[in-house]
């Protein structure tokens, strides 16, 4: 297990295309539900615990080699939201660009040629966690970190707020981070065991609302 690989996928400059959303921060930020470094926290903690924690285990459950048809199946039961569907798509697409050239190997070529539009982007991580060498634990932590580091970086931007302070809260943050890895690691394997119902589907009803409220915006900043 490489964990110099891991650091690369986790990097945010790995070109795999998340710079480009805020993952709900936007929309947060104009309805003015996020406005500080405390609203970040809290923001990005309920982010985490729901769809961070969803998303964490598909990757898992991707890293340890579960059929990808049923796992993008089993994410797009678990994103409501279509704009949220397209984007995660998209992600996956960029992703594939990126990790074929990072680990070129059977696997994403076989998964590259299955879903040409993209598949879901967890899935897509999952699958290149393997090829890097990777364990579940380790993709749902890229996934999980990805969760809360696209919108504090997102909401630098849209704010203007210190980086310190939004590099702060991710650092508090850090035992949650494990926790929930650590979580969606155990469900992607139980998962194995008695099935994809098993992995988890937590929501957040509020992000999937602003997302399509912010894909009809004619002027935005992110794409989602």
């Amino acid at each position: 297990m490489s964990r110099s690989a891991l650091l690369v996928l986790a990097d945010g400059r790995f070109p795999a295309g998340g710079h480009a959303h805020s993952g709900g921060a936007e929309a947060a930020v104009k309805a003015g539900r996020l406005t500080d470094a405390a609203g970040l926290a809290a923001f990005c903690r309920g982010r985490l615990h729901t769809t961070g924690l969803t998303s964490a285990a598909l990757a898992a459950a991707a890293a340890l080699g579960a059929d990808p048809y049923a796992l993008d199946e089993a994410a797009d039961a678990r994103t409501a939201s279509p704009a949220l569907r397209a984007a995660a798509r998209r992600l996956g697409r960029q992703m594939m660009r990126a990790a074929r050239a990072a680990w070129p190997g059977p696997e994403l070529d076989e998964l590259a040629a299955a879903f040409p539009r993209g598949a879901h982007q967890p899935v897509v991580l999952g699958t290149a966690a393997r090829a890097a060498g990777l364990g579940p634990e380790d993709a749902a932590h890229c996934v999980a970190y990805e969760t809360v580091s696209g919108p504090a970086t997102a909401v630098v931007r849209l704010l203007g707020l210190d980086p310190f302070q939004a590099t702060a809260v991710l650092a508090r943050l850090a035992p949650e981070l494990d926790e929930v890895a650590a979580r969606a690691a155990r469900a992607a394997e139980r998962a194995l065991r008695e099935g994809l119902d098993a992995l988890p589907a937590a929501a957040s009803p509020l992000l999937d609302l602003t997302a399509e409220q912010h894909a009809a915006w004619p002027v935005r900043l992110f794409a989602s």
